[in-house]
């Protein structure tokens, strides 16, 4: 059913995702703004890909094979013949419905359009677009070529075609699905993202060091990263924006974000990204 596939936002998850479709002998086409990031993820892709030969999960003489499937595009006009659209683009929700609606004006309308969101609602992005049924939330763990959960989330105009066609798709990639309903967080984030908080909350309150929270948590429940570390390499500033989704839609003080999350955020501390968060990089 599904020949070329859009992913729209050239960021660590967008080429994460036009890499693993890339790998699965799928047309991709990349769009993002930024010429820069554009080539920036066609060379971490390609680099990715070498790391995997190395590894032997692929043949050193497929990466070019691979590498010539992925397009990347400033015109989001070139979407237009794709079959399915995933969007990886920042998690704010105005930015979100304004890429969907510009989607639904532009791809052609028996395709699907898929967001990559970890927290935002799928009904409320499907219901700014003209086709809610074939409106899907397909959420991605990073990094996208090892991890091998996907996230499928149902709003509640999906239709059962659009639910089947993506289960059949995650299993052609090689990936598990874990299915959600459209409430805030859905599974992996509803439970994630409360545990991160609570530890910067231990951390703000004085309890223990970031080191020994850490510590604490990898040893002591077999995580392979503490939840500190896991909040740098995440984004502190998303780690932020999905504790403020879940405590906007839930309305309950127990996902209230910690103010040194807060705190940290507002000053550009935001994880691995920026060089310094709860560690320093």
């Amino acid at each position: 059913m599904f020949k070329t596939v859009g992913v729209l936002g050239a960021g660590q998850m967008g080429s994460g995702i036009a890499h693993v479709f890339a790998q699965h002998a799928y047309q991709v086409l990349v769009y993002d703004i930024s010429e820069v990031q554009l080539s920036k993820a066609l060379k971490s892709i390609e680099q990715n890909l070498e790391r995997q030969a190395k590894k032997g999960v692929i043949f050193d003489t497929s990466i070019q094979g691979i590498m010539a499937r992925i397009t990347v595009t400033k015109d989001l006009k070139e979407f237009s013949g794709c079959d399915l659209v995933i969007e990886a683009a920042t998690e704010n929700e105005a930015l979100k419905f304004d890429l969907f609606r510009k989607l639904d004006e532009v791809v052609k309308k028996e395709a699907i359009l898929a967001s990559n969101t970890s927290s935002i609602s799928i009904t409320r992005v499907a219901a700014v677009t003209k086709r809610p049924e074939q409106v899907i939330g397909m959420h991605f763990m990073n990094p996208v070529p090892v991890m091998q959960l996907v996230e499928v989330i149902r709003g509640i105009a999906t239709s059962d075609e659009t639910f089947e066609a993506i289960g059949h798709l995650v299993g052609l990639l090689n990936k598990q699905m874990a299915v959600s309903q459209d409430y805030p967080g859905f599974i992996v984030n509803r439970v994630l993202i409360p545990m991160i908080n609570e530890a910067a909350f231990a951390l703000y309150e004085g309890i223990a060091t970031a080191e020994d929270i850490d510590k604490g948590m990898k040893l002591g429940t077999n995580q392979p990263m503490g939840p500190l570390q896991l909040a740098d390499f995440i984004g502190l500033d998303t780690v932020l924006a999905i504790c403020n989704v879940l405590h906007d839609g839930f309305k309950d003080p127990k996902y209230r974000p910690c103010p040194l999350l807060v705190k940290m955020v507002d000053a550009g501390y935001l994880g691995k990204k920026s060089g310094k968060g709860f560690y320093n990089y």
